[in-house]
């Protein structure tokens, strides 16, 4: 019996939505890291861009469990003296929270050339509108896959 191994032809991409309301942060983004993957396929190919298209709405209204909404994030401008920090929270609440969401996803991907491309399978949203209605994007109800995956 041969390995498969998957071949551009073989591979077929299809469109997920995901709802971030009320969902814990890090249990949502393992579950977008694995679709983006592709490890959740029978027929996954460790080299080959797998994994689905995915929609993420309402990034704004994820939920952090813990102290870590007061957990600084750190960024240097490449300037001496330079670092500078927001907490999770600031970031939350600020102009772009949906860069929440694709950092704790682009973090739960190995860092290499196949991974990079595979974040442009991601997309997120801050709101519940999106413009992905013409894919006809598949619900994936990730607040039902495991009672912990909200916070009570």
């Amino acid at each position: 019996m041969k390995t498969f191994t998957a071949t551009p032809a073989d591979i077929e991409k299809s469109w997920i939505l995901i709802d971030a309301e009320g969902v814990v942060l890090g249990r949502l983004a393992s579950i977008i890291a694995m679709r983006l993957r592709g490890k959740h396929k029978a027929t996954f190919t460790p080299h080959m861009d797998m994994g689905d298209n995915v929609i993420v709405i309402n990034a704004d209204k994820i939920q952090l469990t813990g102290n870590k909404r007061d957990k600084p994030n750190y960024w240097h401008t490449g300037f001496p003296g330079g670092i500078k920090s927001r907490t999770t929270g600031q970031i939350l609440e600020g102009a772009h929270p949906e860069r929440v969401v694709m950092q704790a996803v682009k973090r739960m991907l190995p860092g290499n050339k196949l991974s990079r491309s595979v974040m442009t399978n991601l997309r997120v949203y801050a709101g519940a509108e999106h413009p992905h209605e013409a894919q006809s994007p598949e619900v994936l109800d990730v607040k039902s896959m495991n009672s912990k995956n909200t916070r009570s």
